[in-house]
């Protein structure tokens, strides 16, 4: 099968398409005939080993598995002896073990029915980012109708189904995002915007009820500063920061610090889990989320596709069709 793969960690440029074997799944897993697959943040992290300390879980001198990407949208080819969730030929969409590829093997629950209503392309852009959305404001900072909602990185992957999630909630959001994005995110639901190359979170002359950073680039200090006395803060995902510890320094700041004043920070690394995804499924049929696609590159072209996130700041999502 074909396939984007890299033997040491390293930048874009060592990634090539290759013919590798197909995967074996093992009893717990699923084999799917991958359509399109995801590319977010955490495929740089694979692709470079950095922070250092992913690679207790990547593989401490080389990735355990050299092919690169995490979501994934297609059709179930073989399932393990002890699948009984799925069958041959559902469609289904969640997290695998090497995307970028023909084929991929899945845990069967790290995967859930595609959602009726989205194309393959729509649906391989829903889990990390989704997920890591909804486990922020749904199961953190739970929103409520009126009150005041910051989202830091909101042109982004987990940004926009963050600004998604809290107009659904009745939450007025304010966004920060580059240049030339604002339509872009208004048009998703927020009401104010931020242009981070002008204007400063704490220049809003307001404080926030909660604040959601994705972006990973602001110290806690400033974060605290926009944030209501009783606020809530959730730093999502592994952003920013050093080679060695990437944001996860900033991140156990907050915690240590959290019970001694009247905000509370969170942290979070999102779990995609089954039952995470079929509400996924659940938002997305009703119409409360819709993702949001900023480009799409065929397999031959995946190693543009993650420089594209790299330099190109892309609004919304990036997906590679196969």
């Amino acid at each position: 099968m074909k396939a984007i793969a890299q033997d040491p960690y390293g930048t874009a440029d060592g990634l090539e398409l290759r013919d590798i074997d197909r995967p074996v799944p093992r009893d717990n897993e699923v084999l799917v005939q991958v359509h399109a697959a995801g590319v977010d943040p955490s495929i740089l992290h694979l692709m470079t080993g950095k922070p250092y300390i992913a690679r207790l879980a990547l593989g401490l001198r080389k990735p355990k598995n050299p092919v690169r990407g995490w979501d994934l949208a297609g059709v179930v080819e073989t399932v393990g002896s002890k699948v009984t969730r799925f069958k041959p030929g559902q469609e289904v969409f969640g997290i695998g073990d090497g995307s970028l590829a023909q084929f991929a093997c899945a845990r069967a629950d790290k995967l859930a029915p595609k959602p009726a209503n989205l194309t393959f392309e729509q649906a391989a852009v829903l889990p990390v980012s989704g997920v890591t959305a909804h486990q922020a404001l749904s199961g953190k900072a739970r929103p409520k109708p009126g009150q005041k909602v910051l989202v830091i990185g909101a042109s982004g992957g987990v940004g926009t189904y963050a600004i998604q999630l809290a107009v659904s909630c009745e939450a007025g959001v304010t966004a920060v995002c580059g240049p030339g994005a604002a339509d872009f995110v208004r048009a998703l639901g927020a009401t104010d915007v931020i242009d981070y190359t002008s204007g400063e979170i704490t220049d809003a002359k307001q404080l926030f009820d909660i604040i959601l950073d994705a972006a990973g680039n602001r110290p806690l200090s400033l974060l605290r500063r926009a944030l209501a006395p009783t606020g809530v803060l959730v730093m999502v995902g592994g952003e920013g920061g050093g080679d060695w510890m990437g944001g996860m320094g900033r991140q156990l700041g907050g915690y240590a610090l959290s019970p001694f004043v009247g905000q509370t920070l969170h942290s979070l690394v999102a779990r995609v889990r089954h039952k995470d995804l079929l509400t996924l499924k659940n938002l997305a049929e009703t119409g409360t989320i819709a993702p949001a696609i900023d480009s799409t590159y065929p397999l031959v072209e995946a190693v543009a596709a993650i420089k594209h996130l790299e330099t190109g700041r892309p609004r919304g999502k990036i997906v590679v069709t196969v």
